[in-house]
């Protein structure tokens, strides 16, 4: 597989954000604007060109301590700045586990 980073041609076509998977309980994750991470897409930094894109994607896959498998995906924002998933896979994310992961006692 590819590293993000080596993808040599991003290309946006409408807002996007990058979003990883928390490294200690793997959480859907957002990169916000003050360099961290958000369980909340609403928190999410969007960009929409692809060197903002590609700056975002890379101080999000340097920090491997806290998310990984960093990657760009499209959102919608609203009128109003609601931020929506842009895709059906953001969207699945965006819900949470589709299975029931039963935890041992």
């Amino acid at each position: 597989m590819t590293s993000p980073l080596e993808q040599k041609k991003i290309r946006i076509t409408g807002p996007s954000m990058v979003t990883a998977n928390r490294t200690w309980d793997g959480a859907v994750v957002y990169r916000t604007a003050q360099q961290g991470w958000s369980t909340e897409l609403s928190d999410a930094a969007i960009v929409s060109t692809s060197d903002d894109a590609r700056a975002l994607l890379a101080e999000g896959v340097a920090d491997d301590v806290g998310a990984v498998g960093a990657y760009i995906a499209p959102v919608e924002v609203n009128d109003g700045g609601k931020i929506k998933p842009g895709n059906l896979r953001e969207h699945i994310r965006a819900k949470g586990v589709t299975i029931d992961l039963r935890v041992p006692a």
